[in-house]
């Protein structure tokens, strides 16, 4: 029989900040939605540093290393202020993200066949400090084999052309996301995959059984407004916990 494989839930607090920044002042405050998160089943937190710190903050990271118990997955660019803060912090974790400064959200994943060398250095030296490295990639195998030349230990697949997509396009997408995952696998590299799930799509990333981790953040941030993040968060973990679940059972008939 196959073993079945622990899928974690990272969730995103980056839009508690966006929030709290739209009027100023500390309320809502992301280090209470970290460990709210903690609370209602959430196996780790992730908050994104941008440039232009429009949701969270210095402090903000400050704090969440001090006093949260989770791991910490600092999403941030390939840039020298990135890498000086994030040696300073040292976070469990730092996932490399493609950024530019008009984008509304990140629009797609790391070119990294296109930027070896230039991106190979920031993975040396946060392995160096003991901050396990991960990859935003689009799902596709030439990116899935150079984050593995460079020595990257974890990807993190890029799941927003499958969320956006509708009938035989998404059943590709998914496709692609089912094939990079496996090659991670086969590679020796850890799985992740984020952006854009929510209650509707994540049935069937979860059920991938090579993905080891979901990072989850706007769409459980809409959520709490209407029914709380706690109660978001649970059903989310449930809807995750359920489609392994599910796939487990299929694979092993």
């Amino acid at each position: 029989m196959m073993q079945k494989r622990p899928l974690r839930l990272g969730v995103n607090i980056d839009h508690v900040a966006t929030i709290r920044n739209a009027r100023g002042g500390a309320h809502p405050d992301p280090l209470r939605a970290a460990k709210l998160a903690a609370a209602a089943g959430a196996d780790g937190i992730t908050a994104h540093l941008r440039e232009d710190r429009r949701h969270i903050s210095d402090a903000d990271i400050a704090a969440l290393v001090r006093e949260i118990a989770l791991p910490l997955n600092l999403e941030m660019a390939a840039t020298d202020t990135m890498l000086a803060i994030a040696l300073h912090h040292r976070p469990h974790a730092a996932c490399l993200v493609p950024e530019r400064r008009r984008e509304l959200t990140t629009e797609g994943g790391l070119d990294v066949a296109g930027a070896r060398d230039r991106l190979a250095p920031f993975v040396a030296q946060l392995a160096q400090a003991q901050i396990r490295t991960s990859l935003f990639i689009d799902p596709n195998e030439n990116q899935v084999r150079a984050a593995r030349a460079i020595g990257a230990p974890v990807i993190e697949l890029h799941t927003g052309a499958f969320c956006d997509a509708t009938g035989a396009t998404r059943a590709r997408e998914l496709d692609r996301l089912r094939r990079a995952a496996a090659l991670a696998e086969e590679l020796g590299l850890e799985c992740h995959a984020g952006h854009g799930l929510s209650f509707e799509t994540v049935g069937a990333v979860a059920a991938i059984p090579t993905l080891v981790e979901l990072n989850i953040g706007h769409f459980l941030i809409g959520e709490a407004i209407f029914g709380g993040l706690d109660s978001a968060i649970k059903r989310m973990r449930a809807a995750m916990d359920q489609a392994r679940s599910n796939a487990h059972g299929e694979k092993s008939a």
